[in-house]
């Protein structure tokens, strides 16, 4: 076997066991399904793995030629390419990925890391906390009194998102009335989903009897919860709205 085909062999190799690391990595933990879905990180992906597992190695390939004086320096800047356009496909979903589930009202948003403005107010529970297993719910504080109520209204319109603050989550069973009374029925969800899917989801988790539309993402979804104990069981791949 010539030094040619041995590197292209070693070098693919290398690409394919990276990038079955980065699978693991985006699929496994930033993007649990159906937030990959959700949030369409599949083409910056296979634009990542095109790159990686197939470009990469093939102008390897095509450039080896032994003797060659240049080649040291031609297979370094195909390697370099490579290895900074992976890290920058990387670097924006490990930005993107979702880490707050933050239920505000009658839905939950779903909060992407990028999103945060971080206050020096907050609590620092949620202030310093950072997920690399999927997003962790929580609910928006309101305030206790009409006047609190109203300034955080005020702020909220004129200023960025309550969703994207940490200074105003709360822990999700301080919003167990609010969530009761804005949970809808699974029945409304056959308005606009097929049947079949529907149950389907009944089928598979029995302890839901309420959900709430998920939105943030490319996809709108649904929130399975539990009424009484006001928790959240999954979301799953179900349409909201029509």
């Amino acid at each position: 076997m010539s030094k040619r085909i041995k590197f292209f062999l070693g070098h693919l190799l290398i690409s394919l066991l990276i990038a079955l690391f980065a699978t693991y990595l985006i699929f496994g933990a930033w993007y649990p399904q159906p937030l990959d879905k959700a949030l369409g990180v599949s083409f910056i992906f296979l634009m990542m793995i095109a790159i990686d597992v197939i470009v990469g190695p093939l102008l390897g390939l095509l450039v080896y030629k032994e003797g060659k004086k240049t080649l040291k320096m031609d297979l370094g800047v195909i390697i370099a390419v490579q290895v900074l356009a992976f890290g920058y496909g990387m670097y924006n979903l490990m930005q993107g990925r979702p880490v707050w589930l933050v239920q505000n009202g009658h839905v939950f948003e779903l909060v992407r890391h990028s999103d945060l403005v971080v206050q020096d107010n907050g609590h620092p529970d949620y202030n310093n906390h950072t997920t690399w297993a999927g997003p962790k719910a929580v609910a928006i504080d309101y305030g206790k009194t009409y006047k609190e109520k109203g300034d955080w209204l005020m702020k909220d319109m004129a200023d960025v998102p309550a969703a994207f603050r940490p200074s105003r989550y709360t822990l999700l069973q301080q919003a167990k009335l609010d969530l009761q009374e804005n949970q809808q029925s699974l029945d409304k969800l056959f308005q606009f989903n097929a049947p079949v899917a529907v149950e389907q989801v009944k089928a598979k988790y029995p302890q839901a009897d309420a959900w709430l539309p998920l939105r943030g993402g490319d996809m709108d979804m649904v929130v399975l919860m539990n009424k009484e104990k006001a928790e959240v069981i999954k979301i799953v791949d179900l349409r909201p709205w029509s």
